[in-house]
């Protein structure tokens, strides 16, 4: 696997700044997120790399059968894909810390990857993940800083599943922090600010 093995936005990183992968949401692309990066974290490097599986035309991480119902093996086959890809980054940009930022479907390809390769990222945001499956344990979660966004009447994610993986990743000993809103699936100011302190801690 390489660093081209996706579509992606690339930019690199100023002086030692961090670089931060970031992966949207179903039905979005490569342009999604790396302008919020770039406003909280100017001097970033930013990896975008766009879903290269199509529901309907639309890009997604990994295949589904139904409102959260996920194609399993399809899921594994694409997480060491991914899994791959960041790695070929890492080596490409040593030293470097990397963070990464997920929305929807792109927060749960990026917690798949966590729950297999947990040594990839430094922090994490989790925005508005689906993980409807019980995760096996991963005692190396305990290097990484973890933070989930969500609503609090959100019908895609619910709250009792978000609040189930923001369970595991405790007993796994990440760094974990939550933030909720009271809307739904939308992406509130308030989420927006709160990840913008957490990278920037």
């Amino acid at each position: 696997m390489s660093v081209d093995s996706y579509i992606h936005h690339y930019e690199p990183p100023k002086g030692q700044a961090p670089l931060v992968f970031t992966f949207h949401g179903t039905g979005g692309d490569e342009h999604q997120f790396p302008g919020l990066i770039s406003r909280i974290l100017p001097d970033a490097g930013i990896v975008s790399p766009r879903g290269d599986v199509s529901e309907h035309g639309a890009n997604r991480f990994f295949r589904r059968t139904g409102e959260g119902v996920y194609d399993m093996d399809d899921l594994a086959l694409r997480t060491s894909r991914m899994v791959a890809f960041v790695r070929a980054q890492k080596e490409r940009h040593p030293g470097h810390p990397f963070y990464a930022l997920g929305y929807s479907n792109g927060a749960n390809i990026l917690a798949s990857v966590l729950f297999e390769a947990p040594d990839l990222f430094e922090r994490a945001v989790l925005m508005h993940p689906l993980i409807p499956f019980e995760p096996k344990p991963q005692p190396a979660l305990g290097a990484i800083g973890i933070l989930i966004t969500a609503g609090q009447r959100d019908s895609i994610c619910p709250l009792p599943l978000t609040n189930a993986l923001a369970g595991y990743f405790e007993r796994n000993g990440a760094d974990m922090r939550t933030f909720l809103h009271a809307g739904g699936h939308e992406i509130s100011q308030g989420e927006v600010d709160a990840v913008a302190e957490y990278l920037k801690s």
